[in-house]
């Protein structure tokens, strides 16, 4: 290996680990507040406590404390050893025998009573209420305004915590919000005295389903990864099948499909595990999800390999990779690094929290290694289907243009649907669309299953391998940069003969 491989290595690995050891574990249904400040906006500060797609409950109760054990079927936001840190110099200046010297408040809602909050309804910018409109009656002075609906008083929901005398902290009271109305709800935390700038907020809280602790986007994707191991146990079932019957006759093309096959079965039980374990308890064990993540990018990567071996006709149009065979284990090696490393943040950190800037330096290197894939494969089939034009091979010209056929409308499929995830991410900011998220990836491990399938079919072993395995008698092979792989004595054997003929006709001219 070259000194610049080992070197380009060496920063891969080390940039992947310094994203293990920084990135901040999400917990996701149960949202964690560790000394975190406010933020100012308009004539309020305030702090984004978490949001979460939530199904109504199936079992409805009047809310209760957290003392009280939620029963199944419950849908709930839980408020668990919340406080409020304000500074010192701000207790200071309270007087020791008022009960209330500073309002913070808990504010849930719908997304699409967004609206309802702040001033807007009134014709002001002003999310907090001010003496003028106090005055007119249309809020209470010194708390967020908040325009009630009209079907139910009690939404958007207020939670106020207040701090006593000249204390520091104060503690919100231990308190269950159960759902009623399926919905994308989001919880702020506000306050609208300036004095309480530089006040910290910590504890937690708790976001149910009635059927379990997945985030409500995140639900229909259990049932799916389900499916799709049962959808991965059959295909390799039949492909075992296959591949014992005719054993004799497989080559090691077959043996690559097989661990993709392997991978793929072994990523979507893991996935399963690890949304049935989140589901369960709320939390996403690092070790667990790491794993999942890693077999995924694993499978993705072989995956990728797969087809651009079979589209440069590796064990049917020539026996070996030759001097390239470096330059794709290298392609494969950086989009496995590049891949683990977004999956990485994607699934143990919060994507969300990024800057744009720091996305694209994630997500770039992916979408530019997919390009290179592409355009590598396409221009490789290209060349293999023109070899077997001119060998006149039909059998194995008409299994490449099929897998042409097959390859080409896949990555058509694939253009259209990121068109339409630009789309459905621009129209949808908020998340008012939540119950279809989980379309968008169920989308592409579907169309991946779909297109290993047709390998599969098209590269199945049989009792007839000739169709598709390599034969000496096609001659000569050359690698994609044209170089011979027909062995160095051969090469010198014919050159001798040539200059061999050279010099008989000069004898015979002499």
């Amino acid at each position: 290996m070259k000194h610049w491989e080992i070197i380009n290595y060496s920063i891969i690995g080390l940039l992947l680990l310094f994203i293990l050891c920084t990135i901040k574990p999400v917990t996701a249904s149960i949202h964690e507040y560790n000394n975190e400040g406010f933020i100012p906006k308009s004539n309020a500060f305030f702090f984004h406590g978490g949001s979460e797609g939530l199904y109504a409950s199936t079992l409805h109760e009047s809310s209760s404390s957290s003392s009280d054990k939620p029963l199944q079927g419950k849908s709930f936001i839980r408020f668990e050893d919340v406080s409020f840190v304000r500074t010192t110099e701000d207790a200071s200046k309270q007087n020791k025998m008022q009960q209330s010297t500073g309002l913070v408040e808990a504010i849930i809602f719908e997304v699409k009573d967004r609206e309802s909050i702040g001033g807007a309804f009134l014709k002001t910018n002003a999310i907090c209420c001010s003496p003028e409109l106090a005055q007119a009656g249309s809020c209470t002075l010194g708390e967020v305004i908040i325009r009630k609906g009209k079907d139910n008083q009690e939404w958007p929901k207020r939670i106020q915590t207040s701090f006593a005398g000249t204390n520091v902290e104060a503690k919100m009271k231990p308190e269950t919000i159960e759902i009623n109305s399926t919905g994308m709800y989001y919880l702020y935390f506000m306050f609208c005295n300036p004095e309480l700038k530089g006040t910290l907020i910590q504890g937690r809280t708790v976001w149910k389903n009635p059927n379990g602790y997945l985030p409500g986007k995140m639900t229909p994707l259990m049932s799916f990864y389900g499916f799709m191991s049962l959808a991965y146990l059959v295909l390799g079932a039949i492909w075992f099948l296959r591949f014992v019957q005719f054993w004799k006759d497989v080559i090691q093309l077959h043996y690559h499909i097989t661990a993709v096959i392997a991978l793929g079965m072994c990523e979507m039980a893991i996935w399963y595990y690890e949304y049935a374990n989140f589901n369960s308890t709320g939390t996403r064990p690092m070790g667990v999800t790491l794993w999942a993540v890693t077999f995924s990018t694993v499978k993705k990567t072989l995956s990728r390999l797969l087809l651009l071996v079979v589209s440069m006709g590796f064990g049917v149009v020539k026996p070996t990779l030759g001097g390239i065979q470096s330059k794709v284990l290298f392609l494969g090696l950086a989009y496995f690094i590049a891949s683990e490393s977004l999956e990485l943040v994607e699934h143990l950190g919060n994507i969300n929290d990024l800057s744009k800037k720091t996305e694209l330096f994630f997500v770039l290197p992916v979408a530019f290694l997919d390009s290179c894939f592409i355009v590598w494969i396409f221009s490789s089939l290209s060349k293999t289907l023109e070899k077997l034009q001119m060998r006149r091979n039909l059998a194995k010209l008409d299994l490449y243009r099929k897998f042409t056929n097959c390859l080409a409308v896949t990555v058509l499929l694939s253009i259209a649907w990121i068109g339409f995830e630009l789309y459905f991410n621009a129209t949808d900011p908020l998340s008012e669309l939540w119950q279809a998220a989980w379309i968008i990836p169920a989308f592409w491990m579907l169309l991946a299953y779909c297109l290993l399938g047709v390998i599969c079919l098209l590269w199945a072993p049989s009792s007839n391998p000739t169709r598709y395995a390599y034969s000496e008698e096609m001659g000569d092979e050359f690698d994609e940069e044209g170089i011979s792989l027909t062995s160095s004595v051969d090469i010198a054997t014919k050159l001798e003969r040539k200059g061999l003929g050279e010099d008989l006709e000069e004898d015979k001219r002499e």
